[in-house]
């Protein structure tokens, strides 16, 4: 027994109307059409579904329970419909974000709102982890996108890199904030915040100092770059940090003055990358949100090179 969607349809559209021409006009088609449907779906079930009674069109107690099963089925289907329609409109459905924690607390956070304006039902989820763990979540499919530092690159992950300079960070009454740029022996002997030993930026800076024979005099040593700047501006020390951080702060403290961000010279690298599962087709919701979230990374190195070069 093989039942359409039109049948099921057209059957409750008759017991709704009790005639033929009216459900007729209802779904569109003759009444010698729908007259017929009605006859091939008894054929099919194998019994009556409707009676004559003085030209009356009476339902049989088989079509009354019947209806009840057509009911189910139309009203899931319809349902199914709607949502199908809300996701191809992009106005539902599930994304599954991980970023890196300079990106968590503000970066991503507003792509996210700006991504969610008008879909009150998509659910997004966005969870904090380091990058060799993103790299791993996005690898295995568990996460639609990642943002993180650069990973070596894998058939398994697709990824779209940015190279991006670390920026000096100083308090803005420091003398050293009215240069165009800050160097190793502007910093000379100072106490300096850095990130862990291993992490790829501070061997990057302390080989900057040590390259031309200065001093490098580490005070601080952070997981994340982020509560180095309330050290730097205590004045407890100054940092060379990452671009991510830099342009967060600002986001958030568009109208602080406290601190001063200037380009470091030698540069001090710190890439980042876009990433999607590398065996898996993309859905429409993570083409749109990627899409954002390039705009926005172009739209923070633009930023970012203003900021400095005041």
């Amino acid at each position: 027994m093989h039942l359409s969607f039109r049948q099921l349809s057209t059957f409750r559209e008759v017991m709704r109307s009790g005639s033929m021409s009216q459900a007729a006009r209802a779904v569109g088609r003759t009444q010698p059409a729908v007259s017929t449907m009605i006859q091939t779906l008894e054929d099919q079930l194998g019994f009556q579904l409707f009676t004559r009674q003085q030209s009356k069109l009476i339902p049989t107690p088989e079509a009354h329970f019947f209806l009840e099963e057509c009911e189910e089925i139309l009203t899931r289907v319809e349902r199914a419909e709607r949502t199908l329609e809300r996701i191809g409109r992009l106005q539902s459905g599930k994304l599954q974000v991980a970023c890196h924690p300079a990106a968590s607390s503000i970066f991503l956070p507003q792509i996210m709102t700006k991504f969610l304006q008008n879909r009150s039902d998509f659910q997004v989820s966005l969870i904090m982890r380091s990058s060799d763990m993103i790299e791993d979540l996005i690898a295995s499919q568990q996460y639609d996108v990642g943002f993180s530092e650069t990973p070596q690159q894998r058939a398994s992950i697709h990824q779209i890199d940015y190279d991006l300079e670390c920026l000096c960070v100083l308090r803005s009454d420091d003398p050293l904030a009215k240069l165009d740029h800050i160097t190793p022996h502007d910093l000379e002997g100072r106490p300096m915040a850095v990130l862990f030993d291993q992490h790829r930026t501070a061997v990057q800076t302390e080989s900057a100092f040590r390259t031309v024979g200065c001093t490098f005099n580490k005070r601080i040593e952070l997981r994340t770059f982020l509560p180095g700047l309330q050290f730097v501006a205590a004045g407890q020390c100054t940092m060379v940090c990452d671009m991510v951080t830099a342009y967060s702060y600002m986001l958030q403290s568009p109208h602080q003055d406290n601190l001063t961000f200037r380009r470091f010279i030698p540069k001090i690298s710190n890439s980042v990358s876009i990433l999607t599962p590398g065996y898996t087709t993309q859905s429409q919701a993570a083409k749109l949100f990627i899409s954002q979230l390039q705009q926005a990374v172009s739209d923070m190195m633009e930023t970012m090179s203003d900021i400095v070069s005041r």
